[in-house]
């Protein structure tokens, strides 16, 4: 059997959703059927190394961010042209843009875009993002033979700015419920690290500190939960999400509720941290097209309260509330009625939630649909 060479281009190999989903991916592609290999836009980050310890070729165009590179662009027509793939792959916008032009120059390999964001035009990107953007809707009606959504959100959002509608397909995110399940010694023993009581309801938000995430909606409506219902505690993790942060921690000592917040920064024992919490939340308020921490808290048996934000309504369906972001009271309110259904009903809402995950998101079906669209692009071989 051809062991077919699949190629993935990515913007960047830092620790982002978009880029953490690529490692699952690859941790799980049949590799009796596809021969995967790197490359990065911009400088090797955590994720590239992990990749790599797969056994998996990575390499770095060592691009800038924000700065065209045409030397760039040159180097990876000529990768392309020594050891041609069967598939490219790309991820992210970036990515899509130059590696849809390079296969072009390369001889029309067959490639894949892959779209990570629900709604591209808003507040929080680069200044090159939306000319991107815009450059790509011209470009699919030409350039890509598939374009992979990782929402339905993110296929509205872009048929919407005029990318070819009948080239896209979604496939979301998926989790490994192996890695990401429920952990009965987690609750006390985050307890104890933290000096949390035993007994007190720990609310969680894993993200990394950046507008879209709007930890600022989030403590104001921690505020309001804690007047309403004080011996709730908070605990916070992700890229800056730390005391230093003086905006964050402004807002919080604002709002009065130190005591009750715990800023942890970047954390390696996120499956464990979750699985500590009562709720979770994602209070997101722009450009979430897939949440990942929201199926993994699921997948750890723990119910989430969302905004309307991207497939997040979605994926939770049924187990979860939904509320409208930059609604402080609203999210506030959420909380305290999840809160309200008592310790054993929150189990049991926490184990239908992972029942969801299961069926619509595990990560050996997603994989799957990926390897099934990768057979299909390669039904001939490749000089």
């Amino acid at each position: 059997m051809l062991t077919k060479r699949i190629l993935f281009l990515t913007t960047g190999l830092y620790a982002g959703g978009a880029e953490l989903m690529l490692l699952r991916l690859l941790s799980h592609l049949d590799r009796q059927r596809f021969q995967p290999s790197v490359i990065s836009l911009l400088r090797l980050g955590p994720v590239g190394a992990k990749i790599q310890q797969l056994g998996i070729p990575v390499r770095s165009l060592g691009m800038e961010p924000g700065i065209p590179n045409l030397v760039s662009l040159w180097r990876l027509v000529s990768w392309l042209r020594r050891n041609r793939p069967h598939v490219m792959q790309t991820w992210m916008y970036h990515a899509d843009l130059l590696g849809g032009v390079a296969a072009w120059l390369a001889g029309h390999i067959p490639i894949v875009w892959g779209v990570r964001h629900s709604d591209p035009f808003t507040q929080g990107y680069g200044p090159l993002t939306v000319p991107t953007v815009k450059l790509c809707a011209r470009l699919s009606r030409w350039i890509p033979e598939r374009i992979v959504c990782c929402s339905e959100a993110s296929r509205q959002a872009h048929v919407a700015v005029g990318y070819t509608a009948d080239k896209m397909l979604v496939i979301p995110n998926g989790v490994d419920l192996t890695a990401l399940k429920p952990d009965p010694t987690a609750r006390d023993l985050i307890r104890q690290n933290l000096s949390i009581p035993s007994e007190a309801p720990v609310i969680g938000l894993v993200g990394r500190f950046h507008p879209q995430k709007d930890h600022k909606n989030f403590v104001r409506a921690a505020k309001l939960l804690v007047s309403m219902r004080p011996s709730v505690h908070f605990v916070l993790c992700g890229q800056d999400v730390t005391w230093d942060n003086r905006e964050l921690s402004t807002w919080i000592d604002e709002a009065g509720i130190r005591a009750k917040c715990h800023l942890l920064g970047r954390r390696e024992d996120v499956p464990q941290l979750m699985a500590s919490f009562d709720l979770a939340t994602s209070s997101s308020c722009f450009g979430e097209s897939f949440a990942n921490v929201v199926s993994e808290a699921m997948s750890c048996e723990v119910p989430c309260v969302v905004t309307d934000v991207g497939d997040s309504a979605h994926i939770v369906g049924p187990t979860g509330i939904v509320v409208p972001p930059h609604d402080a009271p609203a999210l506030a309110q959420a909380w305290e009625r999840m809160l309200d259904l008592g310790r054993e009903q929150l189990l049991q809402t926490g184990l239908r939630a992972r029942q969801r995950v299961q069926s619509h998101f595990n990560l050996p079906a997603i994989v799957e649909r990926y390897q099934t669209m990768f057979d299909e692009l390669t039904t001939l071989p490749v000089a």
